[in-house]
């Protein structure tokens, strides 16, 4: 999904929020930059030793990936958005 943005007098870029609810960043977040094939390409920077691991939820019960208290909740508005984007 192609998304439009503009850059200001100071240079800075707004990430539109879908984009950055999907790749969990949040005010403050480092990106790398860089440009391939003519392209600006931004990545969020992830923090060294991220682990992800299998809890039970305690509501569900069911196995459940946890990968610690920074990371963002998935939301309903969020997975509608990623399945919007599938044919």
């Amino acid at each position: 999904m192609l998304m439009q943005t503009e850059v200001t007098e100071e240079g800075k870029i707004r990430i539109p929020a879908s984009l950055r609810r999907r790749l969990g960043i949040k005010a403050g977040d480092r990106l790398d930059a860089d440009i391939k094939g003519g392209s600006l390409v931004f990545s969020p920077k992830r923090k060294a030793g991220l682990k992800t691991r299998i809890i039970k939820d305690p509501i569900s019960g069911f196995p459940v990936l946890d990968s610690g208290k920074d990371t963002p909740t998935l939301t309903s508005e969020m997975v509608y958005e990623m399945l919007a984007d599938f044919p």
